[in-house]
This record gives C-alpha cells, structure tokens and sequence, in this order.
C-alpha cells in the first residue's frame, strides 16, 4: 500500500469508495434515507472534489486502486476520512490518521476537530479522539447523527 498526495485525476475513484462506503459501511448505523441523502448516486463529482485541493488530502493506493482517502484543513479540521469497504480493520484508516495528525503537528495545529458518524466513533475514540457533543445534520428532513470529536495534539 502506498499513501500519496491527491490528485484531480483521483476525483470519479474517490466519491465511488465514499459513496460505497457510506451505502454498505454506514448501513450498520443509519438508514437507506439517511445513506441516500448523506451519499448521493448522481452529483457533480469535481465539485464535490473541490474541497480536497482547499486541504491537504491524502490517497491509500495499493496496485492502482484507491483504498482509503482522508483530508484536513490547516485550521485543524479533518473532514474526511474513508476506507474501501473491502479494507476495513486491516490498518489503512489509522495509517490515514497517523499521516494527518503529523502534518498538523507540523502546521503547529494545537488540536484536530472532527465530525464522527456513529460507525467511526469507536475507532477514533481507540485513536484518542473525545467526544466533545452530539450533532444533528439536517438534509432533506433527514436527520444523521455524528458527534464532534477532538485530540490535543502534544
């Protein structure tokens, strides 16, 4: 596995692994209504992408396959982070964080926020990430819960 720097060329390869990810991974969780307005089927992919070139994003690659992506604003926001649904629990997900809490050491980021949907927020509490409170995010009259989330860097 390789963890390389974003390319626009990633963009269609990213929103497929998030929008699988979220319809198989997330099921766990929240339901078909939430999953289709959280993960929508037809959008304009390079404008949903555009956040990833504000932000230091980062791609898990293993033999030309996009496997994981996460990203983080240098504000210290972490928007994203993903992995395939056929590579959960193998790794790729804390080898992500690990590469994005070291940059934001380097930014002189004092700490990391993050929003957490309920399938993620054990593995960032294993990673320790505290729950600072519960969000409500209203789409289309659906409600998702997640909970935002903080590590102090040291």
């Amino acid at each position: 596995m390789l963890i390389r720097d974003y390319k626009k060329s990633d963009n269609e390869s990213i929103y497929d692994l998030f929008y699988n990810t979220v319809h198989y991974i997330n099921a766990r969780d929240y339901n078909k209504f939430q999953l289709d307005v959280w993960a929508k089927k037809n959008i304009d992919i390079d404008k949903w992408c555009k956040k990833f070139i504000k932000s230091y994003t980062l791609v898990a690659d293993e033999d030309r396959k996009i496997i994981g992506f996460a990203n983080i604003y240098k504000n210290g926001y972490f928007d994203c982070l993903y992995v395939h649904k056929d590579y959960q629990n193998i790794g790729i997900g804390k080898h992500l964080v690990n590469k994005i809490e070291n940059y934001a050491s380097k930014m002189s980021t004092s700490e990391i926020i993050t929003y957490s949907s309920i399938t993620a927020k054990s593995f960032f509490i294993s990673l320790g990430y505290n729950i600072l409170s519960e969000n409500i995010v209203c789409k289309n009259s659906q409600k998702l819960l997640n909970y935002k989330m903080r590590k102090i860097l040291i």
